[in-house]
């Protein structure tokens, strides 16, 4: 299951930008070029769910918005063959941010039963080895 559809990137960047982006034929056919876009977008959803793998089971139920709010800019930022602009970069980094958030669960997801239990476990546990020195193993030094 893709976080974002083809219809995404147009609906945020618009048709003309898309087909500057993915029209690599010699000669241009001057038309979005579905592969393309098609492995953006595959490649926007591995740096998703490497992000989502240690706090979420895979793949969700369903896409929450969040999700594919930050698919579309990556994808986009991954059809750049050359430079991007400075808007880009800025979207991209600003979802690989929210994405690092996500992992450390300062942001969460509204997935239900999805998220992993809690452990109980907080702050610092230690154990204690056995003391060799004993009341009963001191008797006459004391």
């Amino acid at each position: 299951m893709s976080y974002a559809a083809q219809s995404d990137l147009v609906a945020r960047y618009g048709t003309p930008m898309l087909i500057d982006l993915t029209d690599r034929a010699d000669p241009p056919a001057g038309t979005i070029d579905a592969a393309v876009v098609t492995q953006a977008l595959a490649d926007a959803d591995a740096a998703i769910d490497g992000y989502l793998l240690g706090r979420y089971s895979l793949p969700l139920a369903t896409t929450p918005a969040l999700l594919k709010d930050l698919a579309v800019p990556i994808a986009v930022y991954k059809l750049h063959r050359d430079t991007v602009s400075d808007k880009v970069r800025a979207d991209y980094l600003d979802a690989l941010k929210t994405l690092s958030q996500i992992a450390s669960g300062a942001v969460r997801l509204a997935v239900a039963g999805i998220e992993p239990a809690a452990s109980g476990a907080s702050g610092v546990r230690t154990t204690d080895r056995a003391r060799p020195l004993t009341p009963e193993n001191l008797k006459g030094f004391i």
